[in-house]
């Protein structure tokens, strides 16, 4: 059982030695076998238990009141800490108007949030089995998920967090284990746990896949469908990573601007579908605010680009409108969709700015060229040559920025209104106006600085003058992102 665990934490880095992790424990047999596991580990000297996260959602009455007591019973036993919290989740999903299970997941997050900064945590584990993985996997499928979904439960994401500035992660350290296994632990460490009796209930989707999709499976096809099933989550995992990379790199020549998103319309249609695909998912999101894309929204997309006689044609989607003009297409917010195509096209003549920056790669803006141009870390590179730059700059041309706090991908945009961040050495943030006016940056100039972004539109370099605060390198040996400016068509 704990080799298995320490394959799991080792394949995928789920943590660096000697971490403090917090444990979600809901009560259940798996999450109890997680407290077990990893107090396990910290006798090893693996990682620290920084304590126990339990949020009661209020949806079960008294059941639900005995799931908290018997959690923090448990914190007790074990001697660790215990962060237990309240949500009326059923009122958040009538006020957010979404379903209990999204509304449930929100509220989960924000506790896990606040538990692991209050017990100085650097990552949640949370108890996903191979059973989840797989029950995942096959409703995705039978929703027509691509790629992307049938990924299905990451083995490491980061936590959404409630503070900008807080940057931890969820991690799944059972996620190659299963339940019966799970099960068979606990009743050799004579341990008990909690039974939720809604999990029974066959009217909720995951559950009739659980009790009686799986089990007709295994029956009548393969025993060891389980694995079967999580092996191909893992393989449509990597086909995603890889994918997802390219993308990053097409979108960095197709997509033209996001102030207005403009797009390429022939780099688009000539891209492969895998690809294509993904840029226009990307495209369309970012104007589409908290409503859905679907697959047939990129469809059109993509058909837009691929019209060569669609000029002017125009189709309505998700927050938005696209609009066919000349070579390429612009994506207009539905808010602001009657203005005028001299308007839209004015828009592109101004100095606004955004494009995905991969890493390695280059990016051109403004008679600049950015690059990422390689990424130091202690497995891709050897420590004498980290130990070479013992003390990374952060301002200049060249600079080093550290890449654990990074939420990637990075693009290179142009400054916007409301753009804050924290200057080096600053001890909070800025409006980045006011920053420019101190560098003595011309008012003309400034619409024309290249800024660094992360994937969360956190401001990494203000190209040429300082890296934020937040991401300064601070130990020479953690891992490192060479960012570089040249001008280009003369020297310096």
């Amino acid at each position: 059982m704990l080799d298995a665990v320490r394959r799991t934490i080792e394949r995928h880095a789920l943590w660096p030695p000697g971490a403090r992790i917090l444990a979600a424990v809901s009560g259940g047999a798996d999450s109890v076998a997680l407290l077990l596991i990893l107090k396990a580990l910290e006798a090893e000297g693996a990682l620290t238990v920084a304590g126990l996260a339990h949020l009661n959602h209020q949806l079960r009455g008294a059941d639900a009141d005995a799931d908290e007591a018997f959690v923090a019973s448990l914190a007790a036993k074990y001697g660790v800490p215990c962060v237990a919290e309240r949500a009326d989740v059923a009122a958040l999903a009538r006020s957010g108007k979404r379903s209990i299970e999204d509304a449930a997941r929100g509220a989960r997050h924000a506790c896990f949030e606040r538990a692991a900064a209050a017990l100085h945590a650097d990552a949640v584990a949370v108890a996903h089995t191979k059973d989840d993985q797989a029950e995942t996997f096959l409703l995705r499928l039978m929703r027509g998920a691509g790629t992307r979904g049938l990924a299905s439960i990451r083995p490491r994401v980061r936590l959404p967090a409630v503070a900008p500035e807080a940057r931890r992660w969820v991690v799944r350290p059972l996620l190659d284990l299963d339940r019966d296994a799970l099960r068979a632990y606990l009743a050799s460490r004579g341990e008990t746990f909690r039974e939720d009796a809604t999990n029974a209930d066959v009217a909720i989707p995951r559950n009739r896949v659980r009790h009686e999709l799986l089990p007709y499976l295994q029956a009548r096809f393969s025993p060891g469908v389980t694995d079967v099933l999580a092996r191909a989550a893992e393989l449509a995992r990597q086909d995603e990573d890889f994918l997802e990379s390219e993308a990053i790199k097409l979108a960095a020549s197709v997509v033209l601007s996001d102030v207005t998103v403009r797009l390429d319309a022939a780099g688009l249609s000539r891209a492969p579908r895998a690809l294509s695909s993904r840029v226009a998912h990307a495209a369309l999101q970012r104007l589409a605010g908290s409503k859905p894309i679907h697959f047939d929204h990129v469809d059109r997309l993509l058909a837009l680009a691929a019209d060569a006689v669609g000029e002017g044609r125009a189709i309505s989607l998700p927050g938005q409108i696209a609009v066919r003009i000349g070579d390429r297409i612009e994506l207009r917010s539905a808010k602001r969709s009657g203005r005028s195509r001299e308007a839209a096209e004015a828009d592109g003549r101004r100095t606004s700015f955004a494009v995905s920056l991969s890493i390695p790669g280059e990016v051109q803006v403004g008679g600049q060229a950015v690059t990422a141009e390689r990424v130091f870390d202690q497995q891709g590179t050897p420590a004498s040559q980290v130990r070479q730059r013992q003390k990374w700059s952060a301002r200049g041309t060249e600079v080093g920025v550290a890449a654990g706090p990074l939420a990637l991908p990075l693009a290179v945009r142009s400054r916007r209104p409301g753009d804050r961040f924290r200057p080096l050495g600053a001890p909070g943030r800025r409006k980045l106006q006011d920053f420019l006016v101190d560098r003595k940056v011309r008012r003309e100039d400034r619409d024309a600085v290249p800024l660094v972004v992360d994937a969360r539109d956190r401001i990494v370099w203000v190209v040429g003058q300082s890296v934020a605060e937040d991401f300064r390198v601070t130990d020479p040996s953690q891992a490192v992102i060479l960012l570089k400016v040249r001008h280009l068509g003369g020297v310096g």
